[in-house]
């Protein structure tokens, strides 16, 4: 994968977006070193190409945000 400083990013951002378009290949922008973001090619419709295809692997039955506590929240 390549990678790119933020300042060069800067100067050639459009550059690199016609190049990730055309190759499909990401590119890392760096910040002192560190990775600060990918640029990836848009994907629409194709559910293979999208970061999250795939990724629920259990579901629960019943109330996500549950604590498994009964409660009444009428106050009258």
């Amino acid at each position: 994968m390549q990678t790119i400083a933020a300042g060069a990013f800067k100067d050639q951002c459009l550059k690199i977006m016609e190049m990730v378009a055309e190759t499909g290949s990401p590119v890392v922008v760096t910040k002192r070193g560190r990775p600060v973001v990918r640029v990836v090619p848009y994907a629409q419709g194709d559910p293979e190409r999208l970061p999250l295809a795939g990724s629920i692997l259990r579901e629960d039955k019943g109330d996500p945000f549950g604590t498994g506590e009964k409660w009444n929240a009428d106050v009258s």
